[in-house]
């Protein structure tokens, strides 16, 4: 039992050790953040989808088509293990799944080209993959077109060009598309980036939670605004280890775009974590209960994730979601964390997202000591009815 005039540091270690001593908000805290930290970025070690199975109906007989198959053999996005002259065959190879997409050569493809005609080459890809089709259409786009483009500068050559001048007039301008803050263009640099701030508000949220329906069970809610001071900065500690956890060494590890801004990265572990303590704690009072928090935090992962910005563009939500998505702390976490980790945004171009987090924190927060220094209802009633004895 923590004795109410205790110092505020033995206030404080006390919720600490009753916080460690509850295995269900240990595992929660410390030992899910840890966890989703190693698992869940390497579903995306990978980071970007190669060797694509892909179908070559090739209808033409020509140099020019056993070119263009060879290219794109060489194609490190796509892997043609299907070459065929039949399209149904390629189709039905792709309605079963043996195959992600195809591409059709036409027949009298060298004949067309020679003749300068427009040339089509069709390309089909599995639309219910995206980013499988994506690299379908890019691998037999990059191969095809290179093969054009020395099609394209053999003819400039036969028209009294150089080789130098004709490369020239091929491409004047020539462009080089580099990505700055995702260089591999993996999709785990995208997601884990992003869904690392969701995964510790929901583990913070489920955790902090049930130790606050345990306390409201035992009738230790009523401790007065000092013990619940106190304990909500114990609460605080494992989300900023698991922050510090994220940002300083998982995204070092998996070799994610890090370290832009470390000081704003800083800042928004002090507001953010703050933030999510104070939802939390109001969410288990009003549920009262230990495991109820569980129930209803554990499904609406997805419904935030959506929500947050970075898997939907936000201008596409309906307009009452736009304004609702800032209830939760991890909507302006998620920002946040993108322009001082990934961007290495200044701290000004995040104060707006600092600010209302803090705000959150510090309305939570009064929240939660004034209900803590309410009075019982107990005393309540033995103040309106004060015994007749003496």
């Amino acid at each position: 039992m923590i004795r109410s005039d205790a110092g505020f540091f033995r206030l404080w270690l006390d919720s600490l050790i009753a916080m460690l001593r509850d295995k269900g908000a240990l595992l929660l805290l410390v030992g899910a953040p840890v966890l989703y930290g190693f698992f869940y970025p390497w579903f995306y070690s990978t980071q970007v989808v190669q060797r694509v199975p892909v179908a070559v109906v090739v209808q033409d007989n020509s140099s020019l088509a056993r070119q263009m198959l060879r290219f794109a053999q060489a194609s490190p996005r796509i892997d043609p293990q299907l070459v065929t002259a039949d399209e149904g065959e390629a189709r039905q190879a792709l309605l079963s799944g043996e195959v992600m997409g195809y591409a059709l050569l036409p027949r009298d493809l060298k004949r067309d080209v020679l003749r300068r005609a427009n040339v089509v080459v069709p390309v089909y890809a599995n639309g219910a993959y995206p980013l499988v089709s994506k690299q379908v259409q890019y691998g037999f786009a990059e191969a095809f077109g290179t093969v054009s483009a020395g099609v394209e500068i053999k003819r400039l050559e036969a028209g009294g060009q150089s080789a130098p001048q004709a490369a020239v007039a091929r491409s004047p301008v020539n462009s080089q598309a580099v990505a700055l803050f995702n260089p591999t263009e993996g999709y785990g640099s995208f997601v884990v980036a992003a869904v690392a701030v969701l995964i510790l508000q929901q583990t913070l949220l489920m955790g902090c939670a049930l130790l606050v329906g345990t306390w409201r069970e035992q009738g230790s809610d009523r401790a007065g605004a000092r013990q619940w001071l106190a304990r909500l900065l114990a609460l605080c500690v494992p989300g900023w280890l698991a922050g510090l956890f994220y940002f300083g060494w998982i995204f070092v590890w998996q070799d994610f775009p890090h370290g832009g801004n470390p000081w704003g990265a800083l800042a928004l572990l002090a507001c953010y974590v703050p933030a999510v303590v104070g939802c939390a704690s109001l969410l288990g009072w009003w549920l009262a209960d230990r495991e109820r928090a569980l129930q209803l935090v554990l499904f609406t992962s997805i419904p935030l994730a959506f929500l947050g910005g970075f898997t939907w563009p936000v201008e596409a939500l309906p307009e009452p979601l736009q304004w609702l998505r800032w209830l939760s702390p991890s909507t302006a976490g998620i920002e946040a964390s993108l322009r001082f980790n990934q961007l290495g945004a200044p701290l000004w171009a995040g104060l707006s997202q600092l600010a209302w987090l803090a705000g959150m924190a510090l309305l939570t927060w009064l929240a939660v000591l004034w209900l803590g220094a309410r009075p019982s209802d107990e005393k309540i009633e033995s103040n309106r009815h004060p015994s007749k004895e003496g």
